[in-house]
């Protein structure tokens, strides 16, 4: 249960309801998911963030199925059950097979393994990885 009242669409003020419709709109959606109407009990926070997601999730070097799995990645990282949920749909909807999925979720649990294991022997970077700038 979210801990602060969540701002229904429809019944926002006409600041969050601005957002809420631009998002309905880049979805191509007809609902507002949790995640917003939480946010919107904070409209500043609410717009800074979806200022945030439509530069970072534009389109750019990498493609949008890549940038959803990049999110899922983090999001098991961080242990965020609703963005788990939330980016594994959306990458789903753009493509993402189970295979796939079970690659990024492999790929994910060797990576957060060896990061702990350096970190724990605290391995000094190797020279060749370093960037070299001139």
């Amino acid at each position: 249960m979210a801990l602060v009242k969540m701002i229904e669409d429809g019944h926002a003020s006409v600041e969050v309801q601005a957002v809420f419709d631009e998002i309905k709109t880049a979805r191509k959606s007809d609902w507002v998911n949790n995640f917003w109407k939480v946010l919107a009990s904070s409209p500043a926070t609410m717009q800074r963030i979806w200022s945030n997601v439509k530069l970072v999730m534009a389109p750019g070097a990498l493609d949008a199925l890549t940038k959803e799995m990049v999110y899922v990645a983090v999001s098991v990282t961080n242990n965020c059950e609703y963005c788990i949920h939330s980016h594994t749909a959306a990458a789903r909807a753009k493509g993402m097979s189970e295979e796939m999925y079970a690659e990024l979720l492999a790929v994910v649990g060797l990576a957060n393994e060896t990061n702990r294991l350096a970190n724990g022997y605290q391995i000094d970077v190797d020279e060749q990885f370093k960037p070299k700038f001139d």
